[in-house]
């Protein structure tokens, strides 16, 4: 129960549909959507796509998307909307250029082709209702018309006055980020939306518009090819799963990273978590020490095709690993994560009347994603080909015409009486933090806005990221035992969840970000 004498947000509760996402006027339309007589998935690609006009640091139409819907009775329906690279990258090339990792910014060969695009006209077609035109008129109108910087948003955009050429002159405010209040407009994204609607996904990827992003990038060098773009496709895949105290924990396989989360719930569940305190040390020790380990094999194995998956998710893995933790002492290293992983995307979650759940997330990766931007129409390039490495015959090796290694992962968890789409945001934290998620339920008997709300930590590359709600003497342990403990700029993460619980529907959203849980 809720202390009602000390700041916080309740639960929400509706009975006909949900959204819970990181704005509230995403939110908003999806609800919208719902009361029109949209389902779950029309009002889930609305909310989405206009959190590329409210979010622009975090996501928009150059970027990426993974789904897992679910309706009663049937089996849960996974789609992978990433992009793969041009078929022309070459990572001896990039070897040979100097490079000894991906590029981040201002450079195409971090640019893959988008997907999202692809797999919003594909969930459109097969499992929703209204058309694109409906769905796409919020973000359309929002577009033109102008959206208030929100305060997270804000704070975001503060870090990113470095940005240059096109992509400042589009999401800077005379040079400058803007400031909450200050209205951001993106009307030539309007112009795409349009043509999109009329034409689905070959308005985006043929035509004009194509030509517009192949011109950007052939102009700084990129190896990208209007074939490239035709062939984008997105791709259902079958979900895979875990199981932790009686949750079913259901996640993409890779290319996305959801594996490590099942890894790390299979780790915990070798240790008697719900003994601890929850915002104490022994459990924040065992935890780290959990991704450690997780995080080295995802290194190691997740790439594009699934490599050693079976491994990844073997519980007879787990034990061993978890042989290897000192409760009393942090051990070294177990492998230095990736640097170009980063912590900008967002989530949305919708359940509609009918009980059809939608879990999906969005994302360009970094902040601005590659900080290039088309001429004409404004598209901003995501840039997930950081995701990939340059190590010689690696899994996740840079290759022409293959999906990197992605951080984006929705989640779905499932018991016999219940049902919760639901989502972690932060890049490389999210596995852990849908692993803790689910332990604050299943060990701590935690509703899911307390599940949320609780103080965070994250092993991250050697820096144990310890946020500011958890006590000084925890602090002091976490480096008695040998963490070199930090307080991070920015919270960790975000995240939303909505629990079907028999005829109610539970929301709630994250207050590390805007957003919020809206129901009718």
């Amino acid at each position: 129960m809720r202390n009602f004498h000390l700041p916080g947000r309740s639960l929400v509760y509706a009975k006909n549909g949900m959204c819970a996402t990181s704005h509230p006027l995403a939110a908003k339309a999806a609800v919208d959507i719902l009361a029109a007589g949209g389902n779950a998935v029309d009002a889930a690609i609305a909310g989405a796509v206009l959190l590329g006009i409210c979010e622009p640091q975090m996501t928009g139409i150059g970027g990426d998307c993974f789904a897992l819907i679910d309706r009663p009775g049937q089996a849960v329906v996974g789609l992978n909307g990433s992009g793969r690279a041009p078929a022309a990258l070459d990572a001896e090339a990039l070897r040979a250029s100097g490079h000894t990792q991906m590029p981040l910014y201002d450079n195409p060969a971090s640019v893959t082709i988008p997907g999202a695009i692809d797999a919003f006209c594909t969930l459109s077609a097969d499992h929703g209702k209204l058309g694109l035109d409906h769905v796409l008129a919020p973000t359309i109108h929002y577009a033109e018309e102008g959206v208030p910087v929100a305060p997270r948003v804000a704070d975001d955009l503060s870090h990113c006055a470095d940005m240059s050429g096109t992509a400042a002159k589009l999401y800077l405010m005379d040079g400058k980020p803007a400031r909450a209040g200050q209205i951001f407009r993106a009307a030539s994204q309007a112009d795409v939306l349009r043509k999109i609607a009329a034409e689905g996904r070959n308005g985006f990827y043929t035509g004009e518009i194509a030509e517009d992003m192949h011109s950007a990038l052939a102009a700084l060098g990129g190896v990208h090819t209007l074939d490239d773009f035709a062939q984008c496709r997105s791709e259902y895949i079958t979900p895979i799963q875990g199981s932790y105290k009686g949750y079913d924990l259901i996640e993409l396989p890779p290319n996305g990273h959801g594996a490590t989360a099942i890894m790390m719930a299979n780790i915990l569940s070798q240790f008697d978590i719900a003994s601890m305190d929850p915002s104490g040390a022994d459990r924040a020790h065992i935890e780290a020490e959990a991704a450690k380990l997780a995080y080295d094999a995802r290194d190691r194995f997740v790439a594009d095709g699934a490599p050693r998956l079976d491994h990844l998710l073997s519980m007879d893995t787990a034990k061993s690993l978890a042989s290897l933790i000192d409760p009393e002492r942090a051990m070294p290293s177990a492998a230095k994560a990736s640097d170009n992983v980063h912590k900008d995307t967002i989530y949305i979650t919708v359940v509609d009347k009918d009980r059809m759940a939608v879990s999906l997330i969005y994302s360009i990766f970094h902040s601005f994603g590659s900080r290039i931007a088309t001429d004409k129409f404004g598209i901003l390039f995501q840039n997930r080909g950081a995701g990939f490495n340059l190590i010689k015959d690696h899994p996740n090796e840079a290759k022409g015409g293959k999906r990197p290694m992605h951080t984006i992962i929705p989640g779905l968890l499932k018991r016999s009486d219940m049902v919760m789409p639901f989502g972690v945001m932060g890049g490389q934290y999210q596995p852990n933090g849908h692993a803790r998620f689910l332990s604050n339920i299943a060990d701590f008997g935690m509703d899911i806005q307390t599940a949320i709300d609780a103080p965070r930590c994250f092993w991250d590359a050697g820096d144990m990221k310890v946020e500011r709600g958890y006590a000084v003497e925890v602090r002091a342990e976490l480096i008695n035992r040998g963490h070199a403990v930090s307080t991070p700029d920015t919270a960790i993460g975000g995240a939303q969840a909505i629990m079907i619980d028999g005829d109610v529907l539970i929301g709630a959203s994250d207050p590390r970000k805007d957003g919020c849980a809206l129901g009718y």
